[in-house]
Order: C-alpha cells, then structure tokens, then sequence
C-alpha cells in the first residue's frame, strides 16, 4: 500500500501542520504518479507548501459534501471567504469582523443576513474552523467559536495564501454550470464515455471514492470493462491502496481488511452502524421468506411506510441492547437518523413514494448472540454481531 492513501484521505497534506507525514508522501510520489494520474485520472499538485489530489468523482453523489457543513449558507458563506482571502497577501493579518462585515455585504445577494440569529452566527462559525481546520486561516488571538455566542467577539486571524489552491481547477466557464450536474455535462462534451481512458478512470474512481458501484444490466460499459480487467484492476487498487475487490451480480465492492482500514468505514463501534447492521439482517429475512421482491437489478422496492415500520420494528425488538440515547429515540427520529446513514453509504435510495434498497444493504448484516437471544425469548439467529 502507497502513501497515496494519505492523499485520498485528507484533503491535502501541508508542510506546516505535518512535516513528517508531507515528507512521507512527498518521497512515495514517483510510487504512486502513474497510477493516479492514468488510472484515476486526477492531478496531484506537488507543491513545497503542500500536496494535494483532485479528487474529482465519476458521479456527484449527496455524501461527498463537506462533512461539517449542514446547509446551504455554509457553502455560500465559504465561497465568500474564498473570495476575500483572495484579495489579501500572504501572511497578512485581519480582524474577525472586517470579514463579518464583507460577508455579510455579499452574502446579501442571495440570501437574508441577521447576525443576531444564532443560527447563522453558528453557520459562520463552521465556515471558520473549517477554514482553520484545513490551514487557510491562522488564529493568532481569539477563538472563533465564541462568535456563537454573540456578534461582537474579535479574533485576530493571519493569512496563510492556501486559499489559492483549495477550489479544482476545470477546463471550461464556471459560469456555464447552474448545478452540480453541469460540471459533469461540460466535463464529458466531445467525449466518447464509453470506450478509453475516460470508462477506465471513471471505474476506478467510482471504485476509490464509493462505498459501492452499481450498475443496471450486463451490458453496461463499466461493468463489463471491470468484469474483463478484473485481475489488472484488483492488482492495482491492492497495491496502493489496500483492499479486495468483490463484485456481484450488479454490485462491485472495494472492501479493506482489517489491517489496510483507513478513512470514514463502516461497521465501525457505534450505536447507529449497529442498528444498520440489524437491518440488513431483518432485510434477508424479509426476502429470504418471500415477503420482500429483489428486481432484477438485485435491488429491493419498498414504500415508505413499510421501510419506517421495520426500523420501528427493529427497535422494540432490540431497543434492551441499545445505548440510552437509541433506546429512547423517537421512532420517527430514529427512522431519519438510518436513511441519512444509509443513503451516505450508498444502501438505499428514496423518492416522494417509495425506498429503494441497494445491494450494499446486504452485503455485511449483523445478529446479536445467540446467548442474549434465549435470554430475551426471541428467535435466535446463527450469526453474532
């Protein structure tokens, strides 16, 4: 395994927060070069500040935003501070509130702007220490933080000129795109999709950056160039990143071992991964006796209610076995808290009528003991968690 995956999973590495860890990679680069520039097809920018891969996906897909952002304003907010940072040298120094005052000025254009709400000074507040988090902005006095609190705190903040480098850089008009589904539209104009390196670089990139890659029938391109390279594909992914590839029916895996773990996974030791691991046992005895219909594309289609009911389900039957907080949670509540998880890990996919369930949903399902089960006088299972 290359130090690739250090760059697959930062964002970037900067010399300044981590010499050792930027000196490690910058040494692995001739290792690794080809593979992420003819197989991936992303630009690694080799800096003497820092090293980043762009890593652009195949498919925009909901979960790959910015994990601490929770709406809109705090992209919009971000692109402002881009924008302001921009304009300041390297190493300059600001007041917190000279940039409150130029965000709010622009952010005006498009949306309302009350810094007495508490939620939008908490919107800034992620923008900030997401800035600070990846090394854009240096704190020198202050905590960003307490602008939660109330409008009025000051934080003295220095430029760190990284700004420059964090947007990916396109070969067309930004002013093109009014949606995240127009990037890919200019990115593919003039290009047989289908056949060359495009398909090659798209496999690999749905294979690296998805927990899973679908595909609808036999003949899709993908599928089938990953049916014919499979050999030369796992050889590749193995070797710099970790991992096995397992692919099904209609359903292509790269699972990591124990050992080669790194990133977001899942299951990890936590409440509600527990909770979607029952339900992916629950949803093999639902097909298993007929009552649930896998399509021919392996998936499964379930309305809405019928999806709520077997978490409310889940949860009186197994709700003795949770922490406090699951045990108690509103059903509803609880109902939400599993589609979002689900739907980050590509297990199911919902519309205004119905869920759909994927294959990932049961590809690892998960059983209590079959101690703790004749205890509690239900069915037993053969399988632990």
């Amino acid at each position: 395994m290359s130090e690739i995956v250090n760059l697959v999973t930062n964002y970037w590495i900067c010399r300044d927060q981590d010499r050792e860890l930027y000196n490690k990679v910058k040494r692995d680069i001739p290792r690794f070069q080809k593979f992420a520039r003819e197989q991936l097809g992303w630009k690694l920018l080799n800096h003497e500040q820092f090293l980043k891969l762009e890593k652009l996906p195949a498919h925009g897909e909901s979960f790959m935003g910015i994990q601490e952002f929770q709406e809109v304003r705090d992209y919009v907010t971000l692109c402002i501070v881009l924008m302001f940072l921009e304009d300041k040298e390297e190493q300059e120094q600001f007041l917190l509130s000279e940039l409150i005052d130029y965000v709010g000025v622009q952010l005006r254009k498009w949306l309302e702007v009350d810094w007495n709400s508490f939620s939008q000074r908490k919107s800034m507040v992620r923008v900030l220490q997401y800035a600070e988090r990846l090394g854009m902005l240096r704190v020198y006095d202050g905590n960003s933080q307490l602008l939660s609190q109330e409008i009025g705190q000051e934080v003295l903040y220095e430029n760190t000129g990284m700004s420059r480098y964090f947007a990916a850089s396109f070969p067309f008009d930004l002013k093109e795109c009014a949606c995240w589904q127009d990037f890919e539209k200019e990115r593919l104009e003039d290009q047989e999709t289908d056949r060359g390196h495009y398909r090659v670089q798209r496999v690999y990139r749905r294979l690296t950056a998805c927990p899973a890659m679908y595909w609808e029938s036999g003949e899709d391109a993908d599928s089938l160039y990953l049916k014919n390279q499979r050999q030369w594909i796992e050889k590749n992914m193995k070797e710099h990143l970790g991992g096995r590839l397992d692919i099904h029916k209609n359903a292509a895996f790269w699972i990591l071992e124990e050992e080669d773990s790194y990133g977001k996974l899942h299951p990890r030791d936590a409440q509600l991964p527990e909770v979607v691991l029952l339900l992916g046992g629950m949803i093999r005895d639902k097909t298993e006796e007929g009552s649930w219909k896998r399509e021919t594309d392996e998936t499964i289609h379930v309305s809405r209610e019928e999806f709520a009911a077997l978490v409310r389900t889940c949860q009186k039957q197994w709700q003795e076995a949770w922490s406090k907080e699951y045990r108690e949670m509103d059903p509803d509540r609880l109902g939400a808290a599993v589609k979002g998880y689900m739907k980050d890990w590509m297990m199911i996919r919902e519309n205004e009528e119905e869920v759909v369930i994927c294959p990932a949903a049961g590809k690892q399902l998960g059983f209590y003991p079959k101690d703790y089960m004749e205890k509690t006088g239900e069915k037993s299972h053969e399988q632990p968690l």
